[in-house]
């Protein structure tokens, strides 16, 4: 079982999948980072799959709450390079794409890191998040987001792992949330005021 942390305080699951969804600045991605926290604590993996932020500031935001130092975290950051930082290479922590709209890019990146923790390291937990779904959409069309989430999810799923994937709710039409939330397994949903609540697999 994944222990998911206060202020959920619930667990789920190996290989579940959970949609994190709420208005912007609601603090999703806090509420991600806190997630992954708690699988450091219980020495698990964790892999930051970037669209958002560069892998600098993912360090930075993850640092605020652990100490990555020596720890299975890395991150695929799919920002720096289409800002032109052309000279950012991969390390054992980071991995670059050209830019977000890259999918089959990110999802080679994303599998490399998981193989390293999961088969190479024998990791047997870790836990993803994908910040944002939004950033993809505003890229790619539904159809196209929905069939890289389909094999992105199941290769979480394949390893028992714990997925995380931010959504801006408020940016999308009910058709294109009702089709992606057919992907997960259950929804955390983030307020402007107040605790988010979550609807989790039993």
């Amino acid at each position: 079982m994944y222990d998911l942390g206060p202020p959920l305080d619930a667990e789920v699951e190996e290989g579940t999948n959970l949609l994190l969804s709420g208005p912007a600045l609601s603090g999703k991605t806090g509420l991600a980072f806190d997630i992954l926290a708690t699988g450091v604590r219980n020495d698990e993996g964790v892999i930051v799959v970037s669209n958002t932020d560069g892998a600098k500031r993912v360090f930075e935001n993850l640092s605020k709450r652990f100490d990555y130092t020596d720890r299975p975290v890395a991150v695929v950051d799919c920002v720096t390079r289409q800002q032109g930082v052309n000279e950012a290479r991969d390390d054992p922590q980071v991995r670059y794409t050209s830019s977000p709209i890259d999918m089959t890019g990110v999802g080679i990146k994303f599998s490399e890191l998981l193989e390293e923790f999961y088969e190479t390291q024998g990791i047997q937990y870790n836990r993803v998040v994908l910040d944002s779904l939004s950033t993809l959409l505003m890229y790619s069309d539904l159809q196209t987001v929905f069939r890289f989430l389909h094999v992105f999810t199941g290769r979480v799923q394949s390893v028992d792992g714990l997925g995380l994937y931010a959504i801006d709710s408020g940016a999308h039409d009910d058709k294109t949330m009702n089709t992606l939330k057919q992907l997960f397994d259950g929804v955390i949903e983030t307020h402007e005021n107040g605790e988010p609540t979550a609807n989790l697999p039993r």
